[in-house]
């Protein structure tokens, strides 16, 4: 397809403890169909022995937004996994975004943050120091499905995450106002289906992939073929 400055691009945002870098082969399965994409680096993702007052959800919202505002297409962008936080924050008023993708990812609501979205206390941002490491059993929880080799890739590049991305609130959502999708993974041993539905409920169409965590390692030619279809869609319906 003729990527124009009418046809939809994607810009990609990772989870907690991963960078851009785990996009990597879903991009270039997009490239191969004729799609442009584009990744950030969220601040939240910290080397290791970061101490005291780090980057946190605004923070990458920040950069995320930055990131939308110098494409000059329009965007489907896709959020996996805590990507959906920032994501959340970052698009209300972007007006080229065309859609939003959350991939088992956190379509949160003004005031909810990853620490209070299934009931848990909010503490206030302003006393939030440290980190969280990354996840308990990580080859289970974030990689169950993941081939052996791409998992062990994968696991030798995590970081810690600030613990003020999981604590600051989003102060408004793009969901309520762009298109969205969900993709909803099956086999989640991280944010299980019971924990995406209803996530999920808050966007206008749901799909499904029987896949673990992080399908963007684990099958990314079938994720593919749900963002192209999402992308083919929002770009008719603009048309």
């Amino acid at each position: 397809m003729n990527n124009s400055t009418q046809s939809p691009q994607f810009l990609l945002v990772h989870g907690a403890w991963h960078g851009s870098w785990c996009w990597r082969e879903l991009q270039d399965v997009l490239a191969d169909r004729g799609w442009a994409t584009h990744t950030v680096d969220l601040p939240s993702v910290v080397p290791d022995g970061a101490e005291g007052k780090l980057p946190g959800l605004l923070d990458d919202a920040r950069v995320v937004r930055e990131k939308i505002d110098g494409i000059q297409a329009p965007l489907v962008v896709v959020g996996h996994s805590y990507g959906g936080a920032p994501l959340t924050q970052a698009t209300p008023g972007a007006a080229n975004v065309a859609h939003l993708v959350y991939v088992s990812a956190f379509a949160l609501d003004e005031g909810e943050s990853l620490m209070t979205c299934f009931g848990g206390d909010q503490p206030d941002p302003a006393t939030v120091e440290g980190v969280i490491p990354v996840r308990e059993d990580p080859e289970t929880t974030l990689y169950n499905d993941v081939p052996e080799d791409k998992r062990d890739a994968a696991l030798a590049r995590l970081l810690p995450q600030s613990a003020l991305s999981f604590a600051e609130p989003v102060s408004r959502a793009g969901w309520k106002t762009l298109p969205t999708s969900y993709v909803l993974c099956d086999d989640d041993r991280s944010l299980p289906p019971s924990y995406q539905e209803p996530f999920a409920a808050r966007t206008g169409t749901t799909y499904h992939l029987p896949s673990g965590h992080t399908p963007l390692l684990s099958m990314p030619d079938k994720l593919a073929d749900l963002l192209e279809q999402i992308a083919r869609d929002a770009s008719a319906q603009k048309s």
